[in-house]
């Protein structure tokens, strides 16, 4: 069975730096797939390319079947895929209501924008409770609620989140996570996660892929890589510091 989304052999440039090297992966039907890394992995350039706000040097984006590389982002939405920036990025002077609305903005069928609307509203009821606020006001939790419905809005095919962990405490990050678990497995929703937080990434995925610099290091199942060694050390903090940096050093020549 192909999948819903395949990346392969991605390049792509910020200037003269090649921020991703030969990135492939794949994301099927129902998935959620996961690809962990620090800062400065390329996790976010590898959203921006399959997006359309950025453009790879080499390798291919297919989607449903359809090659989309290098496609202008509004024709990339209007395909069905969605993306939740790092940091939210809501409209704070629109209400919570007019966000949502904004999200469906390529669809016309008003009775299916009013039933995503309340499927939004089920899932995050403190969104109707504020339905009238500016988002602005509301809190960092509340906004990563409303960029999350924001993209439900598009009815999408498959959303593409960005760190949605980021700057939200543990418990926060919990209740986020779960409310996106409940949306894959009561809902359909397909999702490709961008994380630091490996641990709830992880339990969040079926597969799972690492990146460091750019490149992707390791790729298995969610469960064997929350069991890996490596990904306990390294990601998970279940090593002391010396153990971590010796075998970091020794399994990174073993991974490339």
């Amino acid at each position: 069975m192909s999948a819903l989304l395949e990346v392969r052999n991605l390049e792509t440039y910020y200037g003269p730096i090649m921020a991703i090297r030969g990135v492939s992966i794949e994301v099927h039907q129902g998935q959620v797939v996961s690809v962990l890394g620090a800062n400065g992995a390329g996790k976010t350039t590898l959203l921006k390319t399959i997006s359309g706000i950025m453009d790879p040097e080499k390798g291919r984006v297919i989607f449903d079947g359809e090659e989309i590389q290098g496609r202008e982002p509004h024709h990339v939405v209007r395909r069905g895929i969605v993306q939740v920036p790092e940091g939210r990025e809501v409209f704070p002077l629109l209400t919570v209501e007019e966000n949502l609305s904004l999200g469906a903005y390529t669809r016309s069928d008003t009775a299916a924008i009013a039933r995503s609307r309340d499927l939004v509203f089920e899932y995050f009821p403190i969104l109707k409770e504020r339905r009238r606020q500016e988002a602005g006001t509301l809190s960092g939790g509340q906004q990563q609620m409303l960029a999350i419905g924001r993209g439900l809005m598009l009815k999408p095919r498959i959303m593409l989140l960005d760190e949605p962990s980021l700057g939200l405490s543990p418990l926060l990050t919990q209740e986020i996570f779960g409310i996106l678990k409940r949306l894959n497995k009561d809902e359909g929703v397909t999702m490709l996660v961008v994380e630091q937080n490996a641990a709830v990434a992880l339990d969040l995925a079926d597969q799972g892929y690492v990146m460091e610099l750019g490149r992707i290091v390791m790729s298995d199942t969610a469960e064997r890589l929350a069991a890996s060694e490596d990904i306990q050390s390294f990601y998970l903090g279940h090593a002391n510091e010396g153990a971590r940096g010796e075998r970091r050093w020794k399994k990174k020549k073993t991974w490339r």
